[in-house]
């Protein structure tokens, strides 16, 4: 494993703790899920985002990590991740490997309880949109411009609230994922001050799907 992930790879839970707690499979109402924060092993690291599709119901035209719902058949939120990275944008899930994991999040406004699962891979193996109903595009930023204060904004929500947000041209990240790469950023040890500009969200990402 690459001297880039030394300090994360301990800060993170171990591997199937939500699992054998328990935790994951929630008697609330919300959803159990899981994403994948995918990092590629090499000199300059880069974290693997998809754009969702712009005829989703929810959240349609937002950056996310590739994730999805935990289903039965899933022996735990690692497996389910890899398992919807696969279906998404074609990755073997041999090719990936997992790190840790971050808390359960949940997410009220869709219902769900999102385990974030931190992974590496070569960033060689080939990927595409494999599910047009849900991925719009992959895009992949590097480390170094995620933590670079040219890209880092704090956006203000039009309901209120404030929160990070990362923008390279017309794309932003915000929301919930940003939230996981600022958490990521942090506990990797990477993180560089940056002036806390506030800007508003792109109307475009606030739009639901058609």
């Amino acid at each position: 494993m690459s001297d880039w992930f030394d300090l994360l790879a301990g800060r993170l839970d171990p591997l199937g703790t939500r699992q054998r707690s328990g935790e994951h499979r929630v008697t609330s109402r919300a959803t159990p899920s899981a994403v994948l924060a995918l990092l590629t092993s090499g000199d300059r690291p880069d974290l693997v985002f998809t754009e969702r599709a712009s005829t989703l119901r929810n959240h349609a035209g937002q950056m996310s990590f590739p994730g999805g719902r935990i289903d039965p058949g899933d022996a735990d939120a690692v497996a389910a991740a890899l398992r919807e990275t696969h279906e998404e944008i074609g990755l073997d899930p041999s090719a990936v490997g997992p790190l840790g994991e971050l808390p359960p999040t949940r997410l009220t406004t869709a219902v769900f309880n999102v385990t974030p699962v931190v992974a590496t891979w070569s960033g060689d193996e080939p990927v595409a949109v494999m599910d047009t109903a849900e991925v719009e595009s992959i895009h992949r930023f590097a480390i170094d411009d995620l933590v670079s204060p040219e890209h880092r904004v704090v956006v203000h929500h039009p309901r209120g609230g404030v929160g990070p947000a990362f923008v390279f041209g017309d794309y932003m990240v915000w929301g919930f994922t940003a939230h996981l790469v600022d958490e990521l950023l942090r506990l990797g040890g990477w993180e560089r001050p940056w002036p806390r500009r506030v800007v508003e969200i792109p109307e475009r990402f606030l739009r639901s799907g058609l």
